[in-house]
């Protein structure tokens, strides 16, 4: 469908400025250049060797954090019904080790070598001494 405006859009000359009236001659087109992309190679900062032990900690970590929020969560749940919820050691406890876990897997994430590996150690340390301390006695 075409309106009034359209019709006379289409059969009307688009105006010519002064900058395009004093070019006469014909512009010569010009080809893009192509670029090959340029080869990419592995960051010799991040190996691939400690990529399962970041992720065994990053998990390990992450679900203590869980289990820290779950804790938390159930406790606000018990305490709003009356029921016996758990007690203060863990309410305290859990956060703090999900704190220090997460704290040991960001040092995990940004170094390489022993001090990723020790705080890998410490990630794992801290995941099962929480679940010993609070769940297994």
């Amino acid at each position: 469908m075409a309106s009034p405006d359209t019709d006379e859009l289409a059969t009307v000359p688009l105006p010519v400025g002064e900058a395009d009236a004093e070019q006469t001659e014909p512009q010569e087109r010009v080809e893009p250049e192509e670029i090959e992309p340029a080869a990419v190679e592995p960051s010799p900062a991040r190996p691939e060797r400690g990529r399962w032990w970041r992720g065994l900690t990053g998990s390990l970590a992450a679900g203590l954090a869980v289990l820290a929020i779950g804790v938390l969560v159930v406790a606000g749940i018990c305490l709003y019904t009356g029921a016996p919820g758990p007690g203060a050691a863990m309410l305290i406890g859990h956060p703090v080790a999900a704190v220090l876990a997460l704290s040991a897997q960001r040092v995990v994430d940004r170094r390489n070598g022993a001090a990723a590996v020790g705080a890998g150690v410490a990630v794992v340390l801290f995941t099962v001494s929480a679940l010993t301390l609070f769940w297994l006695t």
